[in-house]
């Protein structure tokens, strides 16, 4: 059955058969509510599945692939956040929809946290901080864990504690079969495999064990805002410094433009500037002397760090990306930042095309270099930087001008990257090639995925990167 296939009397079948088995909500063409439940965080998706099974827990989950082995439609697997590529949401087939199950359970004498996959970090956050704990999530705090960590996982204490899918102890998941399954090292460890940085298509994970870290409730943070004019001489600089700093810091670089926060200067408001942050991963009593250089780049504009709240501070960027807001990221990584790619690098923000878009340079090694290549399905060791181009905009009629300066400055620097792509920034559906984002997992990858799946039954989704 095609995707255009599920319509009229099949259609109508699904839905029957879902409404007599799951517990939560399922929603059909017609029914209230449709519109808001197929609709994502980015604005740029406007897909319209046949069916969105909303499900409950991990029981309604084994009936949605029930009822989808016996229908095949087209399925697709939303979580609970972002999901920038909107590959949650498939048009006429059916969506198991996690979105509602946000439990967080956490052991802190184990150290470690258990969270459904709805669950967004904010959530994850809010209940590991009461401990003073924390594991490796997101920049951006409604971002979900899901499709995250199944990702890779990249954040802001990479350096010290790894990709958020390097402290994954297991996952649960329903396979096909509609068997639920625990994955682990030691259960299944091929699963569990695949599901640190290639999890897409294996079947639907409900939920997600951690590894915790002592960190918080107030941690420091450097951000210094440098005039745009100062931008090369910044970068440079930065590059430099980030061959020198400790695993406790994993330094960023962004090119933006100044968000209108009431924190902020109204005279600074809209203007491009240079940021370059950093959060020190360890006691705040201790990273004066490690952050202090974040701020010695150039002559800052302002400088707006300090000690906050971790979990504040996963918040912060949250208004600059709001749901609804139109969004396209594309990315590479880099090996070295050569002056030459600083030079391409600054031209292609030179044309950026709108306030909300921006441009961020990741640090890479550390505790992330400290995963072996061959121990987890994420294919990026090795590389120092991830570089992010994240058009943002609101009018649908700049779609083409956004999308064009993303997959433009992306081509652009291609001369000046390692080849590989991050899964959670590459771009639309099947925009991007299986090899580029899996690399030399995707041969292991379709074994496993044909090994527990050889029907195809989550087939789109292991297509899609």
């Amino acid at each position: 059955m095609t995707t255009s296939e599920l319509v009229g009397t099949d259609e109508r079948a699904v839905v029957a058969a879902l409404r007599e088995s799951v517990r939560g909500a399922v929603i059909g063409h017609g029914d209230p509510g449709y519109d808001e439940a197929r609709r994502v965080w980015n604005g740029l998706i406007d897909r319209r599945p046949a069916v969105i099974a909303r499900c409950a827990g991990t029981a309604d989950v084994v009936e949605a692939v029930r009822v989808a082995r016996a229908h095949r439609p087209v399925v697709s697997v939303r979580g609970g956040g972002h999901q920038v590529a909107g590959t949650a949401v498939c048009d006429d087939g059916m969506v198991i929809d996690l979105s509602g199950m946000r439990g967080v359970h956490v052991d802190p004498a184990a150290r470690t946290v258990r969270a459904q996959a709805g669950a967004t970090w904010a959530d994850v956050d809010r209940a590991t901080q009461l401990f003073g704990l924390v594991t490796p999530g997101g920049e951006v705090s409604r971002t979900g864990i899901a499709g995250f960590t199944l990702g890779g996982g990249m954040g802001v204490l990479q350096r010290r504690y790894g990709l958020a899918c390097d402290n994954l102890r297991s996952i649960e998941i329903v396979t096909a079969d509609g068997a639920v399954r625990t994955a682990s090292r030691q259960e299944h460890p091929d699963l569990f495999w695949a599901a640190r940085g290639g999890g897409r298509g294996l079947g639907v994970v409900t939920s997600f064990e951690f590894d915790l870290h002592r960190l918080g409730p107030v941690v420091r943070k450097a951000l210094v805002f440098y005039p745009y004019d100062q931008a090369r001489s910044v970068a440079c600089g930065w590059r430099d410094l980030t061959a020198q700093l400790p695993d406790s810091v994993s330094p960023e670089l962004v090119l933006w433009s100044v968000p209108a926060d009431p924190a902020i200067p109204a005279a600074l408001h809209g203007a491009p500037v240079v940021i370059v942050a950093g959060v020190y991963a360890g006691d705040p009593a201790d990273a004066g002397p490690v952050l202090a250089p974040l701020a010695e780049l150039g002559t800052p504009l302002m400088q707006a760090g300090g000690e906050l709240r971790y979990a504040e501070m996963q918040q912060a960027v949250d208004p600059a990306f709001p749901d609804g807001g139109r969004y396209f990221f594309k990315s590479h990584f880099l090996r070295e930042l050569t002056d030459d790619a600083i030079d391409a690098l600054l031209a292609c923000d030179a044309r950026r095309p709108t306030p909300q878009s921006l441009v961020v340079l990741r640090t890479l090694g550390g505790a992330v270099d400290r995963v072996g290549p061959g121990e987890s399905a994420y294919p990026h060791r090795g590389a120092r930087y991830n570089l992010s181009i994240d058009a943002g905009w609101t009018d649908p009629a700049l779609d083409d001008t956004a999308i064009g300066w993303a997959r433009s400055s992306w081509d652009a620097l291609r001369g000046h990257a390692t080849g590989g792509v991050y899964v959670n920034f590459a771009g639309l559906d099947a925009e991007t090639g299986r090899d580029t984002v899996y690399g030399g997992s995707a041969g292991r990858l379709d074994e496993i995925q044909a090994a527990y799946d050889p029907d195809g039954l989550f087939a789109a989704a292991a297509r899609r990167p």
